[in-house]
């Protein structure tokens, strides 16, 4: 057990509990689908340009069974997932030494600052005419914005950490890498984890905007495909399994979230 570990559930066990909802959490989640799935039937009645729940979903069925949209779920998903983790592997690094060492902060954090100014979209046409069309310049961009999310995030964990439980660590005999390891590296993990949540989310609006202008497969190619003919259902369909995809993803995240930061004391 480590000393954040302990200090919490101190804190945990001594604390009221949380009240818990009346109704159910999926009942809930239930709930909020059908009244959106509602509003949505409502809105495509008195709209003529918004195409019915049935109508996409017809359509995602002929997506599927030809397997254009299987197709492009997978090229997308492959840029997200290299891009996203390429970033995030770089970023959490990056962010402990900056935090640790106030020398390293201070030669990199102006950098970090200034590429956050600039929008990952707006380095696009340039990630293009220098690394061309292919593969590369999709991923990079997607990497920069999962960086830039993690990095600061990772930064702001380790700056956090509480200076009692250094000190009772280091009075305890404790040296640097185990005061590391066991104090800062646990209480920067829920910074982190947010970190990347935030990082997930840039990523597929960065892969999206990418796909719009160079791409020949994924699901913003297809969108972009769809609006040249006016097609509203595979918009939708694209809009719709973006959002599904990069639910699922982060929920995944909220669980590991969940599992490796137990001993925080949450409601």
């Amino acid at each position: 057990m480590t000393l954040v570990q302990a200090d919490t559930e101190v804190t945990a066990a001594t604390a009221p509990g949380g009240r818990r909802p009346a109704v159910p959490k999926p009942v809930l989640t239930l709930i909020s689908v059908v009244v959106g799935v509602g509003l949505w039937w409502v809105l495509a009645l008195s709209g003529p340009d918004i195409p019915a729940p049935l109508v996409v979903l017809r359509r995602a069925i002929e997506l599927i069974k030809d397997g254009t949209l299987g197709g492009d779920i997978l090229a997308s998903l492959r840029r997200v997932l290299i891009g996203f983790g390429l970033g995030v592997v770089l970023a959490v690094p990056v962010g402990f030494l900056m935090g640790w060492y106030a020398p390293v902060r201070a030669l990199i954090e102006p950098w970090i600052q200034f590429f956050r100014t600039i929008p990952p979209l707006a380095l696009i046409p340039l990630a293009i005419v220098l690394m061309g069309i292919e593969e590369t310049p999709k991923i990079f961009v997607i990497f920069l914005a999962a960086f830039l999310s993690c990095v600061i995030a990772t930064l702001q964990g380790v700056l956090t950490v509480d200076r009692t439980l250094l000190n009772a660590a280091r009075v305890l005999g404790a040296r640097d890498h185990t005061l590391f390891l066991r104090v800062v590296i646990p209480a920067s993990s829920p910074f982190i984890l947010v970190g990347m949540r935030i990082g997930l989310g840039s990523s597929w609006a960065t892969l999206v905007a990418a796909e719009l202008i160079a791409a020949q497969r994924g699901l913003g190619y297809r969108m972009q495909s769809a609006q040249l003919y006016y097609d509203l259902p595979t918009i939708f369909v694209g809009l719709i399994t973006i959002g599904l995809l990069g639910l699922l993803m982060d929920r995944i995240l909220l669980l590991a979230e969940r599992r490796l930061t137990s001993w925080q004391e949450t409601r």
